[in-house]
């Protein structure tokens, strides 16, 4: 359950007040419309606190409420059957820009508070070296164009951007994104400047398990590891319920763990990395198949070996084994409960999984093996985007008032 703050001593009662305010907002965009009478018994406070907290959230535009149902206890209308309003997020006014950068596709999304993925544009690309610049001029422009989209009356928040790379937590700057070609690049910097927002840069992987986390497969679940395969190979780590980073941020680079080291050169400029092993890239060449294909040249190795292509059937196969082994090593590492795997593992995941699963049962020690589930995304591909969305909300859900006070003064 969770308890909003009540005060302490010494604490402010303004402190409180914020924090009561963050916690239900926060609550209403996770779970969406809510019953106030269900906010009572969840949150901890009385109605008539609930109902201020609301009203004032109401009037800052960020909520909305309606009639709903009257109030039940026991099976009977409690208060002579009083409604008990039901309080939403103000999804069409209160939204945020996500973005999805990958080695072969980019994703730009408007997003309104509650999760709702209201507008998005998709490109796709071959694989190669893409210049920052490039890159940024082109979020700026179809970010332009979902801008357009909207009246006056929409409070845009902010940004948020997945980069599969290493992203330094305090500023954002991408120090090393080797499957991109890209070394200390400043993101975050150049596209608050050229769209005037807030922005804030994750790593995809992290982003990916937060989605998760809060709306997919690891809701409710302390420990657990996203891994992500577009391209590269990534880590993104909850344990005991909170993130883990690492000092800067860099913590998940699991994909160059060396598992050959007389193996195959990695972009990174390592050689025999996991990445090599069971990547895009390592599947796209075993199975005879043009590098660089992404997603949509994953999904059609996994169809053409369904239809009986054996050349693509033991690429895929070999991926398999060497993906099951990798995750072995993962679980080893950090113990956790749950192991979802996105981007291009979910589909050898759904082609393969027995297969996934020998390689990862005889590598495993039985211990931390033999608990922890390996699933697909609720998510699907979105996870990495929806990721980059409440990262770019999570200033307003923190703070809500300061940050629009922020906003319309700039």
């Amino acid at each position: 359950m969770t308890v909003l703050a009540r005060g302490s001593r010494g604490a402010r009662s303004e402190d409180v007040r914020r924090g009561n305010l963050s916690t239900l907002l926060r609550y209403v965009h996770v779970h969406g419309p809510t019953a106030r009478s269900r906010l009572t018994a969840v949150l901890g406070l009385n109605r008539s606190t609930i109902g201020d907290l609301t009203s004032e959230l109401v009037a800052a535009g960020l909520l909305r409420e309606e009639p709903g149902r009257p109030d039940r206890v026991g099976g009977e209308a409690a208060g002579g059957g009083r409604p008990s309003y039901v309080v939403a997020p103000q999804s069409e006014r209160v939204q945020v820009l996500a973005v999805d950068v990958g080695v072969t596709h980019l994703s730009v999304a408007r997003v309104g508070l509650g999760g709702a993925i209201l507008s998005r544009r998709d490109r796709s690309y071959r694989r190669g070296t893409r210049r920052h610049t490039t890159v940024t001029a082109a979020i700026t422009k179809i970010s332009a164009e979902l801008l357009a989209e909207v009246d006056g009356a929409v409070v845009v928040a902010g940004m948020g951007v997945a980069v599969p790379g290493m992203v330094r937590r305090h500023d954002g700057q991408v120090r090393q994104a080797p499957n991109l070609g890209w070394r200390d690049v400043p993101l975050g910097a150049a596209l608050a400047d050229a769209l005037g927002l807030p922005v804030s840069v994750g790593n995809d992987a992290d982003l990916g398990i937060l989605a998760e986390q809060v709306r997919g497969a690891a809701v409710g679940v302390d420990d657990a590891v996203y891994l992500t395969g577009r391209s590269g190979l990534g880590a993104g780590i909850i344990a005991g319920g909170r993130p883990l980073g690492g000092r800067t941020g860099y913590a998940g680079e699991v994909g160059h763990l060396v598992v050959d080291p007389a193996g195959l050169p990695c972009h990174c400029g390592s050689r025999g990395c996991w990445e090599t092993q069971c990547g895009e890239e390592r599947l796209f060449e075993l199975a005879a198949r043009p590098a660089g294909g992404g997603l949509a040249g994953v999904r059609e190795v996994v169809a053409a070996a369904a239809a009986g292509d054996a050349v693509a059937a033991a690429a895929l196969e070999d991926v398999a084994g060497w993906l099951g082994r990798g995750t072995a090593n993962v679980v080893h590492v950090l113990n956790p409960e749950m192991v979802i795997l996105g981007g291009a593992l979910e589909e050898v995941l759904r082609a393969l999984g027995g297969t996934v699963r020998s390689a990862f049962d005889s590598t495993a020690l039985a211990a931390p093996g033999e608990q922890v589930r390996i699933v697909a995304p609720h998510l699907g591909s979105d996870s990495t985007l929806v990721g980059s969305a409440e990262l770019a909300f999570d200033p307003l859900l923190s703070d809500p008032l300061l940050t629009l006070s922020r906003r319309h003064a700039s």
